[in-house]
């Protein structure tokens, strides 16, 4: 969900008030010294004039508090209340305060906000995905146990024939190998939303490795193919060999990629010529484990890994739309300057 956001207008910054109020602190001595310097004292009552001050005083006292708890306290006592309320679990917490008092204050509610957003999201993120992933191992294990099952409860005197015996095994073969398929994507996806390396990739480079790594593609290159985007190379194969695996899977035999540049932006478009994504699924693509070859042993991992290999590295991925058969992907990332 969209963090709301803080309506902006001009707000005192908190160095003003703090300012004004050591002016106003500072100035209430001196002003009772040169009141009491301008009446001559003649008993030991307290004048009028006395209790003046002193009732000046007091107010300005009250001024300053009211506007220190109005500009400073009761704000940041408000943001930590919505703090602890959202901590408990309520999202309903996640709302702009009613007042803000300082620039400053009104800049770090607006980061408070956008945070808990975010963290919302990836909660509900993990929520959704660890409910995916437990139904995605439990098909293959539950496979797996049935033909073991069936293989070690064989019937002495009625055996099964030597064909049933190899079909049972094949099946727990193809079910092995896609759970080893389901745990490399698992590992490249926790890579990718966990980057701990930095670096740069050529886009040459890419297309030569894509080439050597998918045979069956004619790959092609256009525009500024020399540039360099801030993305390690590591990442970099995963994401783009993800893309053209999953154009070869849909029946394409071409994929290209056009690069052009925008000042400190790299724009990627890669477009292959297979079957092309259906009106009804392209809204579900970049949804973890949504597949249409499941069958065929798709994970249904490979689009969300892309972007979020892309996303952690600064870059985006979106899909167009197209005319006639194929796929188009645009892809946006930081171009990464040489120094020196």
């Amino acid at each position: 969900m969209p963090a709301p956001k803080v309506r902006m207008k001009w707000r005192p910054t908190l160095a003003l008030i703090v300012y004004v109020v050591l002016i106003a602190v500072m100035a209430l001595p001196i002003l009772v010294v040169i009141w009491f310097r301008a009446f001559e004292v003649s008993s030991n009552r307290m004048a009028p004039a006395e209790i003046g001050a002193l009732a000046v005083a007091f107010m300005l006292t009250l001024g300053v508090a009211y506007v220190l708890t109005r500009t400073i306290t009761g704000p940041i006592d408000a943001l930590i209340a919505r703090t602890e309320e959202i901590a408990r679990g309520g999202k309903g917490a996640i709302r702009p305060l009613e007042s803000y008092g300082t620039r400053e204050i009104a800049m770090l509610s607006q980061s408070f906000l956008d945070l808990a957003g975010k963290l919302v999201d990836r909660t509900e993120y993990v929520r959704s995905f660890a409910a995916h992933v437990s139904h995605e191992l439990k098909s293959p294990l539950t496979a797996i146990r049935g033909a073991a099952e069936l293989l070690r409860d064989d019937d002495v005197e009625r055996p099964m024939t030597k064909a049933q015996r190899l079909h049972f095994l094949d099946n727990i073969v193809a079910d092995a190998v896609r759970l080893d398929a389901l745990l490399q994507r698992l590992r490249e996806l926790a890579q990718a939303e966990t980057p701990v390396a930095e670096g740069r990739s050529n886009v040459t480079d890419i297309l030569s490795s894509l080439r050597e790594r998918f045979p069956a593609l004619h790959i092609s290159g256009a525009g500024d193919t020399e540039i360099s985007v801030a993305l390690p190379q590591e990442a970099a194969g995963i994401a783009f060999a993800n893309l053209a695996e999953n154009a070869l899977q849909h029946g394409a035999t071409l994929l290209e990629l056009k690069v052009s540049a925008d000042g400190r932006t790299a724009v990627i478009l890669i477009r292959d010529d297979g079957s092309g994504i259906s009106e009804a699924n392209r809204q579900r693509i970049f949804q973890p484990f949504f597949s249409t070859r499941r069958e065929q042993g798709g994970t249904g991992m490979g689009l969300g890994i892309v972007r979020a290999m892309l996303s952690s590295h600064g870059g985006t991925i979106r899909l167009l739309q197209t005319t006639g058969a194929g796929t188009e992907f645009e892809i946006t990332m930081p171009v990464q300057i040489l120094s020196g």
